[in-house]
């Protein structure tokens, strides 16, 4: 069972909402976020990015004095009555604009979800995590006391939580935020206030214990450091009342109505081959044919490839290169990619680590054109999104995807729905 329970949220009032709403923390770095900070002594990245209040210094971001104030600036927005808890357990309906420009909308549902599921493998993940990253994440969640983002997790879709979705959103929302501080725009409903959130919460605490797994897309080092905060603990059993410390927040997002954006690639030097000799190279597993402008490919098996002083060129593979009943994660065109050109061509064996590639979420091919012809890089890939059915087939097998295979967006803002495992005021 995949519980999602209803939660007592720290949220902000109404008139401060927008102000209060901050980017993910991993979205910005310290210069942007202190940026969108100046003049808003509201922003909730005073919380998630509280270097930017510190004297600069070495490694300031990961200081104790960073995590001790983070405490503080939380604290400060709750006694000023910023931030205020929900007199009951709710869920909320979150819906933001897609990032693809389609025009839809990605909606999902916030909840908590417990520690011991993570561990018990019934939220599953497809990514490695590194080390510092959990350590940065578990000391902020044990000195702040609290969640203050929430991770992004897939569920399979169900008529339970569509029906519920529907009747929710078809009412005013309690909070419409049209333009955030970085130009993004939100809206939410409050589910467990209302005339009908009884039968609302009743209907989606049903679905959810009725679903087999759930999905992290986005939140795999923020799982972990809540299990491991939990692990601290002693692992505490009982709900989120009885042991706030194993649970943390999440925002699940049906599949059929996620978005994801494709995550592109580029490359600094072609591995001692001339662009001609890559082509002939790569025309082993590729049909390879010009293109008189940008490519980004409309289905799986395409990938776009541009090259310096050489234009752009679309790849379409062969028959027969991936097998029929290869493993998920083998199917995927990040996979691919890696297995028949980054890796045998160009001599990037372990993109993890090596330094002769980047990466690049959520641009145009032309973006990645300009970047190329800025003379950095020698050519970039452009590949078509993974798909959110891919991310639970690969997590659902057990494997793990290649790095930056997926780029979800609109990622949900902070500071909207706060899990207290500590009281702060």
């Amino acid at each position: 069972m995949a519980d999602l329970l209803p939660f007592r949220a720290l949220r902000p009032t109404v008139d401060a909402a927008a102000e209060v709403a901050a980017p993910p923390y991993d979205v910005v770095d310290e210069a942007e976020a202190a940026a969108l900070a100046t003049g808003r002594p509201r922003s909730f990245l005073h919380v998630t990015r509280p270097e930017i209040d510190l004297p600069a210094g070495p490694d300031a971001a990961h200081s104790a004095a960073a995590y001790a104030a983070s405490r503080s600036a939380l604290a400060a927005l709750v006694g000023a009555g910023v931030l205020a808890r929900d007199a009951g357990p709710t869920y909320t309906v979150y819906a933001a604009p897609a990032a693809d420009g389609s025009g839809g909308t990605q909606v999902g549902i916030v909840g908590l979800v417990s520690a011991a599921q993570y561990r018990a493998g019934v939220v599953r993940t497809h990514e490695h995590t590194r080390p510092d990253k959990l350590e940065d994440r578990r000391r902020h969640i044990e000195t702040v006391g609290a969640h203050d983002e929430p991770v992004l997790l897939l569920a399979a879709p169900d008529a339970g939580v569509d029906e519920v979705l529907a009747a929710v959103t078809a009412r005013p929302p309690d909070l419409d935020v049209p333009q955030a501080v970085d130009g993004g725009a939100f809206r939410l409903w409050v589910v467990g206030t209302g005339p009908d959130d009884a039968a609302h919460v009743a209907a989606l605490g049903a679905a959810f214990a009725a679903m087999p797994d759930l999905y992290v897309a986005d939140g795999h080092h923020r799982s972990e450091a809540a299990a491991l905060v939990w692990d601290g603990h002693g692992h505490p059993a009982g709900g989120p009342d009885d042991a706030p410390v194993g649970w943390f927040p999440a925002l699940v997002i049906p599949a059929d109505r996620a978005c994801v954006l494709p995550y592109d690639r580029l490359v600094t030097d072609l591995g001692g081959r001339t662009p001609e000799g890559l082509l002939d190279a790569l025309a082993a597993d590729w049909e390879v044919a010009a293109s008189a402008g940008p490519v980004r490919p409309a289905r799986r098996g395409e990938v776009g490839l541009y090259l310096g002083g050489h234009g752009w060129h679309r790849l379409t593979v062969r028959p027969g290169v991936v097998p029929d009943d290869a493993p998920p994660v083998v199917r995927l065109d990040v996979s691919l990619l890696q297995r028949t050109v980054l890796d045998p061509f160009l001599g990037i064996s372990d993109p993890r680590t090596d330094p002769r590639i980047g990466f690049l979420g959520g641009r145009t091919p032309a973006d990645l054109a300009a970047i190329v012809d800025g003379g950095r890089f020698a050519c970039a890939f452009t590949l078509h999104p993974t798909s959110p059915d891919d991310v639970m087939a690969v997590a659902l097998s057990g494997e793990v995807m290649p790095p930056k295979s997926t780029w979800f967006a609109p990622k949900p803002y902070s500071g909207l729905f706060v899990h207290e495992t500590v009281p702060v005021v």
